[in-house]
């Protein structure tokens, strides 16, 4: 059986490893080849790379500029591998537009390979976003991650099957407080904040500055205090030891160990996006924050009309808001270590947003994700 999958980004790339894995389990020692547009942890899973896409992600019309020829050459070359290697099926994890142009190529030129999206556009969270009526034309199976999602998609039109979030397998196996702590040489008793700026290009340029600044304003007043940054990407590594010298952080760089990281610490600074569930996950109380370009931010508002009153996962799951959020002229140093503060020093404040963590948690689904979406994905293909 031959399977094709596309995704882009970190996060597609952790979740696309996880579902490699889970094709492999469920495949009952079956003949399996899987090709994919992906990163290191689909490789590692035993998927064969067409090209790595995890370093060409964006979020705005400005900040896709740069990624605009990769991702075509990308999809040149995939359509073309497509039409001489056709699968038996096609599944498409995350990764919006590019997926939905070949999604959308493959049921024209090869309209005999099923296709399987895995965690589709979050038009359920933003239907301005306009993805639902594309993928009704080419979709024959959705796998959806949040119930919402799954019931968006149905009045669509669209085949979905709710199968639970990845994430719930991902966590199972962290290890708690203490233990991080101990494998990472962290006192009990010190105070520590994970920072997680960026996981696209943009994100160096747009988040890490007003973090490393929030970071010093908080040092400064807690001088006993102390950083941990995990590295998403080794191309971010540089950018960040430059901001960390600049601000002259007491911060440990870590060469992946995310998940250690956050369960390390007293407080989760951080970018908008799936991290933030993981943070939930580990009942870490986190303050979250995205800034664009200004001139993404206006063509949103004004001309696309594109209003997102909340952006962390954790908040759109539940539908109001349980961890503070920072958008765009509201994320700025001051305010970040205001709403830090109160996350650590309120124990009122904390108790809550693990409570609410508890009520996000139970509209997750159950563990076992990934081997219900690759016994989906099989059945499809045989």
């Amino acid at each position: 059986m031959k399977i094709f999958i596309s995704t882009g980004e970190v996060s597609g790339d952790l979740q696309g490893g996880m579902l490699v894995e889970a094709l492999r389990r469920q495949a009952s020692g079956k003949e399996l080849e899987i090709v994919a547009l992906g990163g290191e942890r689909m490789q590692e899973a035993g998927a064969t790379l067409l090209a790595d896409t995890t370093t060409i992600g964006s979020v705005g019309l400005l900040e896709a500029l740069p990624f605009v020829l990769p991702t075509l050459k990308i999809q040149n070359q995939t359509k073309k591998y497509l039409q001489n290697n056709p699968p038996d099926v096609l599944v498409l994890i995350d990764y919006a537009a590019p997926n939905i142009a070949i999604g959308s190529y493959v049921k024209k030129h090869l309209p005999q390979v099923p296709i399987v999206y895995y965690i589709a556009p979050q038009d359920w969270a933003v239907p301005m976003l306009g993805n639902a009526p594309k993928l009704a034309k080419f979709v024959d199976k959705l796998l959806a991650i949040f119930p919402q999602e799954a019931k968006y998609y149905q009045q669509q039109g669209i085949d979905a099957t709710w199968v639970g979030h990845p994430l719930l397998d991902r966590m199972k196996n962290t290890l708690n407080r203490e233990e991080s702590r101990q494998l990472l040489g962290i006192k009990p008793e010190a105070t520590i904040i994970t920072l997680l700026p960026a996981s696209r290009q943009q994100e160096i340029k747009h988040m890490l500055p007003i973090i490393g600044e929030a970071a010093q304003l908080i040092q400064t007043k807690i001088p006993e205090i102390k950083f941990l940054i995990p590295v998403s990407l080794p191309v971010y590594r540089d950018a960040i030891s430059a901001t960390v010298k600049q601000y002259n952080l007491s911060a440990t760089i870590l060469s992946g160990k995310a998940l250690d990281a956050i369960a390390a610490s007293d407080l989760a600074i951080t970018k908008s996006g799936t991290v933030n569930l993981e943070i939930a996950l580990l009942n870490i109380p986190q303050v979250v924050l995205y800034k664009v370009h200004p001139f993404t931010a206006w063509l949103g508002r004004k001309l696309l009309k594109i209003n997102v009153p909340l952006m962390s996962p954790p908040n759109l799951i539940v539908n109001r808001q349980i961890v503070p959020e920072l958008q765009q002229e509201s994320a700025t140093p001051h305010n970040i270590v205001q709403a830090a503060e109160t996350l650590l020093f309120d124990p009122n404040k904390r108790q809550q947003i693990v409570k609410d963590y508890q009520e996000m948690k139970s509209l997750l689904g159950d563990e076992g994700v990934a081997y219900r979406a690759a016994t989906e994905i099989l059945q499809i293909g045989y």
